[in-house]
């Protein structure tokens, strides 16, 4: 109570001096107690601070998402460049059989290109739906980055064996396998 609505109070005989003091003590303990006692926690506050954190933690997810995405478009876009940079045109009468995945698709490439696939000088890379012929050095680079994209890299192999017995005998030009 303000000081002039007690003296109004104790004049008028509403209240005496012994009421109002224990009532300012009554008053006096509970402000201590409140001051000891923890603070009051909002509820309100806490849900808004949950949201908060569950928004951040959002948003985190979020942008992992777009930066691998990110990065993904980055790797096709440089396994796109290489194979545009170091396509060899593969222009021939021969075909070379091969397989993507369950299905077996034909190349036709020349002689010596067949010669150098199966050696593994050569390699096929994949790219929208296309195929083409990539230097063996080329398609390590893109295995590295994209794996899928190489098709056939077959294992390099030494171009003739001293101690081949049959080195002697030549194999027909028209033979084929």
């Amino acid at each position: 109570m303000s000081n002039a609505l007690k003296e109004q109070l104790l004049k008028a005989g509403l209240a005496d001096a012994k009421k109002l003091k224990a009532v300012k003590k009554e008053k006096h303990k509970q402000k201590v107690q409140a001051g000891k006692n923890q603070p009051v926690v909002n509820e309100a506050s806490m849900l808004a601070e949950q949201k908060r954190q569950q928004q951040v933690e959002r948003d985190k997810q979020l942008n992992q998402q777009k930066q691998a995405a990110l990065q993904q478009k980055a790797i096709a876009a440089q396994v796109k460049q290489l194979i545009g940079n170091n396509t060899i045109k593969a222009n021939g009468e021969v075909g070379y059989n091969f397989t993507d995945g369950k299905l077996v698709k034909r190349l036709y490439v020349s002689s010596r290109q067949h010669d150098e696939l199966s050696r593994g000088l050569l390699a096929i890379a994949k790219q929208d739906e296309q195929y083409y012929l990539v230097p063996a050095a080329v398609a390590e680079k893109i295995t590295q980055r994209q794996a899928e994209s190489i098709v056939v890299l077959n294992a390099k192999q030494q171009q003739e064996d001293e101690d081949d017995p049959y080195a002697d005998f030549k194999i027909p030009d028209d033979l084929m396998w």
